[in-house]
Order: C-alpha cells, then structure tokens, then sequence
C-alpha cells in the first residue's frame, strides 16, 4: 500500500485575483475577470479576455526583480503563483535543493518574439531575449527565483499541460522519487495564440458560453497556479496538514484530430475512467465535476457525450470556470484543480457564469449559486491533438486513510529497449552510419531523409511540416521493428518543437500583421503536434505526453517512459526525440549564443 499523494499548499494568480483569497472572492461572488483588452497590443480588440491585472513592470517590483533583468510574462506570473504555494505549505529557502519542480507551458517566452522576431532576424538589437524564447528557459527562470531546485523540467501539451505536470509529480512520489514535488503550469496571452486561436475560428467576441445553446467560442485568458505534492510520512515530520489529497489521474489521447475533438469523447472518457480507476472510486462517489468546457460548440458537445458515458443518467453537478477567467490554455489544469481545492475547503459549486439556454444533447450545468458539502472532483484538462487529462481532487479526511485502496508498489527490473530507428545527417532508418558515418564539415546541415510516401499518403503530407513526416516515418518504423502491433504510450522530447511552422506564422505576423494568418502553421506550431500525429497516424489512444526542457528533454521522456513501467501503468512505450533547424532559426539561436547548447 502506498501513501496517499498530499496537496499541502497551492498558489495562484489569473483575472480574477493575484492570490487565493482574491480568487476565492470571486469565485464566491460570481465575478469575472474577462474583459477588454489592456496589456496585449493587438489589433485584434474584439475578443474579451481574461488578463492578469498587472503590468509586466508591476509584476516585476511585486517580486523584487531589477527593472533591467531578463524575463518574461509567463515567468513572472509563475513565480507570483509559485511564490504563494511555497509559502502556503511552509516551504523554506533551505528545502529547494531537495524538491522537484514541473512546469507547464505552451507559449514560453513567446511574448518577446513575437516583439522582436524581425530584430532577431535583422540586427543585434534585443538578441539578449532569445535566449528565454523557450518552454524551458522560462520554467528555469520562475524556479531559479527561489533558489536552486532537485530537478525541474518543463511538459508542454497545449491545454493539458499543467495537469500533466501534475500527473508526473504524482508518479515520482509513488515511484519515491521525491517527497515533495511542486507542479503546475504558467501561460501569458500573447498576440501569437490570440491569432491562431483566431485563425482557426473559435475566439467569441462576446463572453464565453460554455454548455450554452448560444455558444460561439472561447475567450483566452492567461495565468498560473502551483501545487506542492507532498507524501504522508513527509507532512507528518514537517507539521504540516493536507489541503486536499489527490486520489487518482488519467491521462489519455483522443486520437482523432489535430484541434477538434472526437463526437463521442473517446480521450476524454478514457482519462476520467483512469483517473477513477486509480482512485478505486465509483462514478457515483463523484460530487463535482470541473469541466474543461471552453465554450466552443465541438469541446463542448464533446465532452458532454464523454461524461454521459461515464455516468449514464447520474451526471453529478459540472460546470466549467472558463467564463471566470477565460481560457488559460497551459495553465488551465493547475488552475482550476486550485479552484476545485477551494471549493472542497468552503462547500460551494463554482458557477457556469453566462448560461441560460440547454444545448441538445448535451449537459445542463450549474448555473445558480450552490453551498454543498464536496468530497471528491473531477477536473478536467484537455489539449490541442486530443491530449486529455483527468485529476480526482479529495478531501482530506486522516480517519479515512487506513481505508484507502491497495495501489500496487513500484518494481524494480530490467527494462529493455526493442529498437531504435533516426533520421538525421547520417542515412535515416538504418544502422549503416554507425560503420559508414557521414563526416561533415559545415556548421548546418539539413537532414537526409527518405522517401515519406511509404508512411504518408500524399494528402496528408503536403501540408505537413518536416519534422512530423520524420516523427511519424521513425515511429512506425520503431513499432514494427519492435515486433508489437501497438505501443501503450507515446512519449516525445523536443527543445524548440515544430520551429519551422512556428517560424512561417511569426515572420507573417511580424510583416504582414494580424490578418489572414494561416491556420495550419499555428497547428503544426504547438509541441505536442508531434506526439499528437503519431497518435492519430497509428490510432493509439494510449498515454501521450510531451517534454520540452532543452537538451534534457529526450531523458524527461524516458525516465516518463520508466515510471509509468515501474508503476505497472505500461508494458511499452514509444519514446521519441524530435527537434528542426531552419537556416534562419540556426542563425538567430548563435546570434544569441545558443548553438553551443543545442548544435
């Protein structure tokens, strides 16, 4: 039997407060915090959002940083968020060298490229910025605030990100290897995603809607949230109690689409059956569900016919808190399992503001004010490529713990790896280059690629970028040279992710500006499309996540891979390292100093 996973603090910052007591204000009070936009310059002022209500500059003196350091947006907001969770589970200074961080994020420090991406490209002005572009950079500078952490690394799988920040803390615990564990995720707005959301036709002008006849899209929204997972045995020396317990989490992949959803929710049912599975709770036991609800008319609907399958005709109370805050992609997971936490401390249902008209065929949530005493939620969190996660938030009651379920110890054993395939400078998909290896004297070169119909039809392909026709050719040729029909995870390590269509949609949007951008390259822009198309090109709706934490970003996936074995969670595992280079982002990282990092 294995020690119950602790939440012993959290802290948290988005539109509707800096702290929990703001937040819990407001959540209590049915006060939203979408609105006008005011910080983001854009062009695009017709879109309500859910800004954090501070300045970069006022962010900064809250947190004592110098006017002249370098940092970013979804930095700075992790570090206010992450400040207020140490402090609420009585972390001192000299604990961090023995505690791990894990960070979500999406949109790094994209903030500042999208600001100076022509100044990047052109001139030596603002180069000192390029070096904080990544999901990495900006993770190490909210934790090195505090001091030097164990370890930190960064997961970055859209919307899903921060629950499965969460979920890994959790397998490190029960692995032991931690006792304590921060996690969460941190995202800022940014013209960036403001216009790929835009680009792909799901931004309301109006206050978000969600599970509403009426609705027409989401509204973005930006902030952070920290948990600090903690085991039994380490509260218990430290003195400290659990603000709530998390009793179970699943993580799933829809397998469908790059963006949309599938009618019937496969993913989403998956995770919540896993997350209910872990828990050893049934549907009934269920007092409350968070829903991930964007507004969008397929999230939506979606997830409607995923929860029904669950609970059959017993759907316990669901609302999504969206329309409090909008829709803080990366850092939703962690956001709202602090709203969850708050509402089993205070006994209330969250409201689903701006309802009023039934969907068909979908779910009626809560919309009027309910006091109600909780004791278990679900909360979910689902992402871009149908990455869908799922927590079970508890409420902590110690005269319950000898009744917890038997959870299986972690093993020790040899794991073996089945088979390995590449494609880079040397010949792809072969072992010839280890006898017969290219020697190349140049500084960039291009990969040497085979031939991709013989893995893409030609339909798919033509849009596709690069790097996915080279994850999808290795993966399938990995499966098969393994000798199993299917893997049980899809794990994937990448520093910069599909850099090349991240490069076509800023160099548009810095030129041309904030109309008619391409939607194809802000899919294919997101890290987790990589892990996302080798789900959908081999239909593995298994676990799927992604790392992108700089050159340690391959061995954060791998030692995923060996958790989940050792927790018995999987026999298998695809484990990929998949990163590109494009002349111009070559020159732009050693104009920046970076390419002794990453060459």
């Amino acid at each position: 039997m294995t020690n119950p996973i602790l939440i012993t603090g959290c802290g948290v910052v988005s539109a509707i407060g800096n702290n929990k007591a703001e937040t819990l204000d407001a959540l209590l009070n049915n006060r939203s915090g979408v609105g006008e936009l005011f910080y983001l310059k854009t062009e695009h002022n017709e879109f309500p959002v859910g800004e954090v209500k501070m300045s970069d500059e006022e962010m900064r003196k809250l947190m004592n940083i110098r006017d002249n350091a370098i940092t970013t947006r979804t930095a700075l907001m992790g570090m206010i968020a992450l400040d207020e969770a140490l402090k609420d589970a009585k972390i001192t200074p000299e604990m961090i060298p023995n505690i791990g961080f894990i960070s979500g994020t999406t949109v790094g420090g994209m903030d500042m490229s999208e600001q100076f991406y022509l100044d990047y490209v052109n001139n030596e002005k603002h180069k000192e910025y390029i070096a904080v572009h990544d999901c990495g950079s900006c993770s190490e500078m909210t934790a090195e605030h505090f001091g030097k952490f164990a370890f930190v690394t960064t997961l970055s799988t859209a919307c899903s990100s921060a629950a499965n920040a969460i979920i890994l803390g959790a397998n490190m615990i029960r692995c032991g290897e931690a006792d304590i564990v921060v996690v969460g995720g941190s995202e800022c707005i940014t013209k960036f995603h403001l216009n790929g959301f835009n680009s792909l036709m799901i931004l309301d002008t109006k206050p978000c809607r969600p599970f509403d006849a009426t609705r027409a899209g989401l509204n973005l929204g930006e902030g952070a949230a920290y948990l600090v997972l903690e085991t039994e045995e380490s509260a218990k020396k430290r003195g400290v109690r659990a603000q709530a317990i998390l009793t179970g989490y699943g993580n799933a992949c829809d397998a469908f689409h790059q963006t949309a959803s599938s009618p019937d929710g496969e993913g989403a049912y998956r995770a919540m059956q896993e997350a209910l599975k872990l828990a050893d709770i049934q549907p009934d036991n269920i007092d409350y569900i968070n829903a991930h609800g964007t507004g969008t008319p397929n999230n939506d609907l979606s997830e409607s016919q995923a929860v029904k399958r669950l609970f059959g005709e017993n759907v316990p109370p669901m609302s999504s808190t969206k329309p409090f805050t909008g829709h803080t992609t990366s850092a939703s997971g962690s956001i709202e399992a602090v709203f969850c936490i708050l509402a089993l401390q205070n006994g209330f249902l969250p409201v689903n503001l701006n309802w009023s008209q039934p969907m068909d065929d979908g779910i009626v949530p809560v919309h009027q004010q309910v006091k109600k005493e909780l004791k278990h939620i679900l909360c979910n969190a689902f992402g871009f490529g149908g990455n869908d996660s799922s927590m079970l938030i508890s409420k902590p009651r110690f005269d319950e713990l000898n009744d917890r379920p038997m959870v299986p110890e972690p093993v020790e054993g040899p794991l073996y790896v089945l088979s390995a395939k590449q494609i880079s400078v040397q010949q792809p998909l072969c072992e010839d280059w280890m006898t017969q290896p290219v020697d190349y004297q140049t500084p960039f070169n291009r990969s040497i690629d085979p031939s991709f119909k013989d893995y893409i039809s030609p339909i798919e392909a033509r849009r596709m970028g690069k790097i996915l026709k080279r994850a999808i050719a290795t993966s399938k040729e990995a499966i098969t040279a393994s000798g199993l029909e299917t893997v049980d995870a899809i794990i994937t390590g990448t520093g910069y992710g599909c850099i090349e269509n991240t490069e076509f949609f800023l160099e548009a949007l810095s030129k041309d500006g904030e109309q008619m951008l391409s939607p194809t390259y802000f899919m294919q822009s997101t890290h987790n499309t990589i892990s996302s198309l080798v789900a959908i090109q081999t239909k593995n709706h298994g676990y799927n996540v992604t790392y992108a934490h700089k050159g340690i970003s391959f061995d954060s996936a791998l030692q995923d891979a060996v958790l989940q074995m050792r927790l018995g969670k999987i026999n298998s595992a695809l484990v990929g390292g998949h990163d590109e280079l494009t002349p111009t982002f070559y020159n732009i990282l050693k104009k920046g100093g970076m390419m002794g990092q990453y060459d």
